[in-house]
């Protein structure tokens, strides 16, 4: 490559950057190497993540990939949150507003050391979005390789289907109900994650590897390749190879992310049937690669892509088993059948994503059901409207039961999760209650918590097909039932979810997309005229800056221009 071209080349060419290049001697490195495309490696490896525990392999494989093409390959570290560990306590509020520190920590790494092309090596939850966000935003050849998932687990003596981590959340609202022994809690904990990886299901981490793929960043298999195979190693081994081909072809993140390739995603998204948090980060991707993104595209796509495929939790199926099936690419394939996706589009493999999908091959129809065979004629995700949520509310239909698709209730009102879920396991939720959890939106909570606590203690309890829950927070790719999160304006900003009240009818139509408050007009607006907004349990510190600068779940809860 050119010295001249390279953007590397303003840090360690010519005689006046003697003195940056005896930094880098001190590193180890020789002339050659310095000489060297510089390719940023972005490492999201930690000792509390089991998704990013053994990123250090992955980045280990890229690097033998970078230098067998002719770069220079360097690491460097970026911060991420379990949301499995920080659920149900005040670190899940930490979790979303991760995502812009990471975007920004990158943008500031990548600039103070202009590295000619990154690699980057997330894994879980709002990693693999806020790593998307600042490969938007840098703009300069890069490419996604994941860690890859967890193998499911296996209780002694149990099904051969297996178990993930919302399996050990429901077996808590289980053992609450009485239903479940101290014993038969405790074989679920030692056995539900066997290994290494993203958690097993179709939660938001893999949502998010799967869609990466999907869309055009990742090779054939980012988004199921299992963690502990080798084919893994071997995929990131490709990403280090593939990284130089696209530098010397300047293919950058901007040629690939357009809003037909945000389209292709969302299409994957309705077949797979991804996490809600997909709604959120699909949209904050888009805001960085200045596509102009509305958040109801999802209705327009669902109304067209059958749902294809039920994992965990909405059914039986792990990654693994996706994987096996033919991956993201078989679902891509069923798709085109019917004309769903846009096949021209460019991707990191420098290869159209049509090329890749029209080869693929779908292996297990249990899996990933045939096009005309699907598990429902619309997508897995819905965005719901209505007086309660006039910007929008965001529900994952295909791990709804089919009785609570249409359900109206009395609505039980809660103030924080906290308090939710005392109610819960105190017994005082009954069948037919449509559950209210408020001030846990983006600036309410702030920092719009996951709440699969309670959306598990309520099916633990078997209730999931009688109880809805409705917050302006978000809920789990781990959750299943009527829990529609995102609703949207939140409460802290006037929403109409601050102004029910215990006992008002709400009435929910996910066929429909409506969300509806049963309240008239009037009455309405005397409570708003009453209405004082609840103080945030977080004054001081990054969670209090964050919840000045948010904007609306509906726009993807980025920062204010």
């Amino acid at each position: 490559m050119d010295d001249s071209k390279k953007r590397s080349s303003v840090m360690t060419e010519g005689v006046e950057k003697a003195p940056h290049r005896s930094l880098m001697k001190a590193l180890g490195w020789t002339d050659r190497e310095i000489h060297m495309p510089m390719i940023g490696i972005v490492n999201g490896a930690n000792e509390i993540i089991p998704g990013h525990v053994h990123l250090n392999r992955i980045v280990d494989a890229v690097k033998s990939g970078v230098r067998a093409a002719g770069g220079n390959p360097v690491s460097f570290p970026v911060i991420g949150v379990c949301d499995g560990i920080a659920m149900g306590h005040t670190g899940m509020k930490y979790s979303l507003a991760s995502r812009e520190l990471i975007a920004d920590s990158i943008e500031i790494m990548a600039t103070a050391h202009p590295f000619d092309a990154l690699v980057f090596v997330p894994n879980c939850d709002k990693i693999v979005p806020g790593m998307l966000m600042a490969a938007c935003r840098m703009n300069i050849p890069s490419i996604f390789v994941s860690g890859g998932a967890m193998l499911a687990g296996h209780v002694p003596g149990g099904d051969s289907c297996g178990m993930s981590l919302s399996t050990v959340f429901e077996a808590v609202g289980s053992h609450a109900a009485g239903t479940m022994s101290d014993e038969q809690l405790h074989s679920y904990e030692d056995n539900a994650c066997p290994t290494c990886g993203s958690c097993s299901g179709m939660y938001t981490a893999n949502s998010m590897n799967c869609l990466t793929e999907a869309i055009g960043m990742g090779l054939v298999g980012n988004g199921t390749i299992p963690a502990v195979y080798s084919a893994r190693d071997r995929l990131a081994k490709e990403a280090g190879y593939m990284i130089m081909e696209l530098l010397k072809k300047n293919i950058r993140p901007l040629d690939i992310l357009t809003l037909e390739a945000f389209k292709n995603a969302l299409a994957v998204d309705m077949a797979l049937g991804c996490s809600t948090n997909t709604m959120l980060h699909i949209p904050a991707i888009a805001h960085e690669a200045h596509v102009d993104l509305d958040i109801f595209l999802a209705n327009e796509i669902s109304a067209k892509v059958p749902n294809l495929c039920h994992l965990a939790p909405a059914g039986k199926h792990h990654i693994e088993d996706l994987y096996r099936a033919g991956g993201v690419m078989a679902v891509m394939h069923e798709l085109g059948k019917k004309g769903l996706l846009n096949p021209d589009l460019p991707t990191v493999s420098c290869r159209t994503i049509g090329e890749l999908y029209g080869s693929a091959k779908n292996y297990d129809p249990e899996v990933v059901r045939p096009i005309d065979n699907p598990y429902s004629v619309t997508g897995g995700i819905a965005v719901l409207r209505g007086n309660l949520a006039p910007d929008g509310a965001v529900v994952k239909r295909s791990a709804v039961d089919a009785k609570m698709l249409v359900h109206q209730g009395p609505a039980r009102v809660f103030e924080s999760e906290e308090d939710v879920i005392k109610a819960i396991f105190g017994g005082k939720i009954k069948s037919g209650d449509v559950v209210v959890i408020r001030y846990e939106g983006p600036k309410g909570g702030p920092g719009m918590r996951e709440m699969l606590s309670p959306t598990s203690a309520i099916a633990g309890m078997g209730l999931d097909k009688e109880v809805a829950l409705i917050t302006d927070g978000r809920f789990s790719g781990a959750t299943r039932g009527a829990s529609i999160g995102h609703v949207s304006p939140e409460a802290a900003e006037g929403g109409p979810i601050a102004l029910i009240e215990e006992g008002d009818s709400i009435s929910i139509d996910i066929t429909k997309g409506k969300l509806e408050l049963l309240v008239d007009e009037a009455t309405l607006a005397e409570r708003k005229e009453r209405w004082k907004c609840k103080p945030s349990p977080i004054t001081t510190g990054y969670l209090a800056r964050y919840a000045k600068q948010v904007t609306s779940a509906a726009s993807g809860a980025v920062f204010k221009d």
